[in-house]
């Protein structure tokens, strides 16, 4: 860790301590109403009457079977409850707007079976797990949505449709594909699209090319434009991507990012923000082109995992939560703007079975080292790419 990097995360750490201390978090405060999806915004055309919002985005939801062994003991023998282990998140990601997550794997039948790696086939509970947890929908696309064929990925959307989570990258039905995801946030219309480098060489359905957004840089910005010609305010854009346990985004992270924040229409920009998946460790923050990059938040929810040399690797159950504060634009048809960026560092704490958010578990208990080291080695990736100098702090 750079001495520059090491003093910036020992201020942000004390002045969230500081803040914890004078009872003053945000967390105080009631979370605002939740829309879940579609929903279509109100009128904003009046300056006045425009509100801006808040969105959490966070990493992959990946349930190992022992992820799946700790949500059948967590239900008592009554099937599986994943409940419990969004707990420590809950406050913070039900205190947002809109809160996007990464569902990487797919559900299998009520009952099982369940598998871990590496053909996922999860508990359906997962969804109600992440809706309780204050999430309004997730990414679907990812190198496992085909693991269980069609079937797997058509339980895993009607699973979400059951507790009321919204869903972007995979479809059931050609309409579906077609269709932007949308979401209503203060007073803005919020389109999250979502795409994924590889299905692990499992061919898509036959007759069902759009089963599962391939990630293809003319299509992305096609439907893009689709989704801003259908009325988005906002357009977010999840990317299942990257080298896995390298920190560093590689070359093609790199430039399909720049090719996707450099595309606009007119002085506009097609895409306002940028969520990475699938890398397994927190990888790099970073604004280029006036629109915000995050390459890899790491994983969210993950068993014990084991780099490609065989070791146990601690990064594996590191990851950040993304928190952007969107505010009105100006004047009508310009880009809403990101006047706040924040990432909160995250670990799955295979111990105690929960994701921990770590500044708040900090704040609470500072003698935490095993948390502090984590937070550290999250916030040395998140910062490595100088995303400081344009403003995004730690938050809690």
């Amino acid at each position: 860790m750079t001495t520059h990097t090491r003093r910036a995360l020992a201020l942000l750490s004390a002045a969230l301590i500081a803040v914890a201390a004078a009872g003053c978090s945000a967390g105080g405060e009631p979370p605002p109403a939740r829309l879940g999806k579609p929903h279509d915004p109100p009128p904003s055309g009046a300056a006045g009457t425009a509100r801006g919002f808040t969105l959490v985005a966070s990493g992959d939801v990946l349930p190992h079977e022992s992820i799946i062994k700790r949500a059948a003991a967590d239900a008592d023998g009554d099937g599986h409850d994943f409940r419990p282990m969004f707990s420590r998140v809950k406050p913070l990601v039900s205190a947002a707007d809109l809160a996007l997550c990464h569902m990487e794997t797919v559900y299998g039948p009520d009952g099982g079976p369940f598998t871990g790696y590496p053909a996922f086939t999860s508990p359906p509970q997962v969804a109600d797990g992440l809706r309780d947890a204050g999430y309004d929908g997730c990414s679907t696309a990812s190198n496992h949505t085909l693991d269980a064929g069609p079937e797997g990925l058509k339980r895993t959307l009607d699973a979400f449709d059951r507790v009321g989570l919204g869903h972007a990258g995979s479809a059931r039905t050609a309409a579906e594909a077609a269709t932007p995801t949308m979401y209503r946030a203060g007073s803005a219309k919020v389109a999250h699209l979502a795409y994924t480098y590889d299905t692990n060489g499992y061919p898509l359905p036959e007759g069902q090319p759009w089963a599962v957004n391939l990630m293809e840089k003319d299509k992305i910005i096609a439907d893009a434009r689709a989704a801003r010609k259908a009325g988005a305010d906002v357009v977010l854009v999840s990317l299942h991507w990257g080298t896995e346990w390298q920190t560093e985004p590689d070359e093609r992270q790199l430039t399909l990012g720049r090719a996707l924040t450099g595309s606009q229409t007119g002085t506009r920009p097609d895409i306002d923000l940028i969520l990475g998946t699938h890398a397994h460790v927190p990888q790099a923050y970073e604004k280029v082109g006036g629109t915000w990059i995050i390459y890899g938040m790491g994983d969210q929810v993950a068993g014990e995992m084991f780099n490609h040399s065989g070791r146990r690797d601690l990064r594996g159950n590191y990851g950040s939560i993304g928190r952007f504060t969107f505010a009105p634009p100006a004047a009508a048809g310009e880009r809403w703007q990101v006047t706040k960026a924040e990432f909160v560092p995250q670990m799955m704490d295979l111990a105690s079975g929960k994701v921990v958010n770590l500044p708040a578990a900090l704040a609470e208990d500072p003698d935490q080292d095993r948390y502090r080291t984590a937070q550290e080695a999250i916030g040395e990736a998140v910062l490595s790419r100088g995303a400081a100098k344009d403003g995004l702090t730690m938050g809690r």
